[in-house]
């Protein structure tokens, strides 16, 4: 399967914190890209950058042949593709869809059976690598559905990810990304407890980390946060809120195939306390307070 390039348009669904950088490659890029968000505001970088804005989700799915979503919630990607106004009721069949949401594998492919009963081809596709990662277009993403779908659009992702790996038939991203976060939600975890003890130790935080980040301690939370931390920077890069969405899911998702996951329920209960004394908005490296 081969995707024509030529007289291509793309719609971008959500266009927040890693919407905005991955919507902004296409554009780089030469593509046409048709914007909608719920708030235009959101949008108004990119318009100014060429895009074009479209008034609703089914506008844009009328008028593009490869539709792309970055949006919060999997009720969100229901309602954006399964909804009367979404795109499955209004893209053109032949229409290539590409969730980039970490969503429901259940929803991944419910998504996809929907769209194949259409004439339509779906992937979903999350990503990692937070608003560093979008900005550099250097997000890894994990792609679940049919593989010469997956090769007619690596093409496209390329633009905004640079580990681009298909993992299997639909469902099969979102799965993936549920490993991801689940290995970030007790790592997080273990960056914070490190910097509080070089803190505590009366050591110097930041020299502790040059000596460790590079070590069997490394990873990208403790390289790409832990400065954050020490620096009281909480803007997100990852709203807690999204992270707590994350962990339910793979929570379900582990529950449902009777796996234990003690770190995975730490985190949680973790991150909900922040959520109850108002940090939902703020970045996930916010953790961090609970051990001041």
């Amino acid at each position: 399967m081969t995707l024509v390039q030529e007289n291509l348009i793309i719609g971008f669904v959500g266009t927040g914190v890693m919407g905005k950088s991955m919507a902004g490659h296409l554009l780089k890029a030469g593509y046409q890209v048709l914007v909608f968000n719920r708030t235009k505001a959101s949008a108004e970088e990119l318009i100014r950058l060429g895009a074009i804005w479209q008034d609703t989700v089914a506008e844009l799915a009328a008028r593009s042949n490869v539709i792309i979503s970055m949006v919060g919630y999997p009720k969100d990607v229901e309602e954006v593709y399964l909804g009367a106004g979404g795109i499955i009721n209004h893209a053109k069949s032949g229409s290539y869809l590409v969730d980039m949401t970490t969503s429901s594998p259940a929803l991944a492919k419910k998504i996809y059976e929907e769209a194949r009963a259409k004439g339509m081809y779906a992937l979903d596709a999350p990503v990692s690598g937070g608003d560093v990662g979008a900005k550099e277009a250097r997000l890894a993403i994990m792609v679940g559905g049919d593989e010469d779908v997956f090769t007619a659009l690596v093409p496209i992702l390329s633009y905004v990810g640079e580990n681009i790996i298909l993992q299997g038939r639909a469902g099969a991203g979102q799965h993936t990304k549920m490993c991801n976060q689940i290995a970030i939600a007790s790592n997080m975890m273990g960056v914070c407890e490190a910097m509080a003890y070089a803190h505590k130790s009366g050591l110097n935080p930041e020299t502790v980390l040059k000596s460790i980040e590079s070590g069997a301690a490394g990873s990208w939370s403790l390289s790409n946060l832990a400065p954050r931390m020490l620096a009281n920077n909480f803007e997100p890069g990852f709203y807690v809120k999204h992270f707590i969405k994350d962990m339910t899911i793979a929570l379900h998702s582990a529950q449902e195939m009777g796996l234990l996951t003690p770190g995975l329920e730490l985190a949680k209960s973790l991150y909900d306390r922040l959520a109850e004394q108002g940090e939902e908005n703020s970045g996930t490296q916010v953790l961090y307070k609970l051990y001041g």
